[in-house]
């Protein structure tokens, strides 16, 4: 493989990338856990900001892919680089729980939840 070729491979697998993330938008129900453990609600993406990111992400593969000799790359960034900011503020809810919220959401705090008002087992030690 020559080393010029490297573009082309990122391209590809980014372009995976952005399909999948498309896929995912257009996915009716998405992946849901079994029982939920968090207090609090899950946010839910928006399906058009998450169909511009994936846009946005095809943009920029598509630029790879094209390398120096593709006359629309630089416009093709722009355009992929612009998606990705649209999708991204119509996903600020989402992304500020997935980025923000990792564990203080799953553990629960109060006299509910407490660990000192639990009952110790059999053949533990109180603290």
């Amino acid at each position: 493989m020559k080393l010029e070729q490297l573009p082309i491979l990122l391209g590809v697998l980014i372009a995976l990338v952005g399909l999948s993330i498309l896929l995912d938008a257009w996915q009716a129900g998405g992946v849901a856990p079994l029982r939920e453990r968090r207090r609090r609600i899950r946010a839910v993406p928006h399906k058009a900001g998450q169909s511009l990111v994936a846009l946005g992400t095809l943009c920029m593969a598509a630029a790879l892919i094209g390398r120096d000799t593709w006359r629309w790359g630089t416009i093709s960034v722009l355009a992929g680089v612009l998606l990705l900011v649209i999708g991204a503020i119509m996903n600020r809810a989402y992304l500020k729980e997935v980025l923000l919220f990792r564990g203080a959401a799953r553990r629960g705090t109060g006299e509910t939840n407490s660990r000192l008002n639990q009952t110790p087992q059999k053949g533990t030690r109180i603290r």
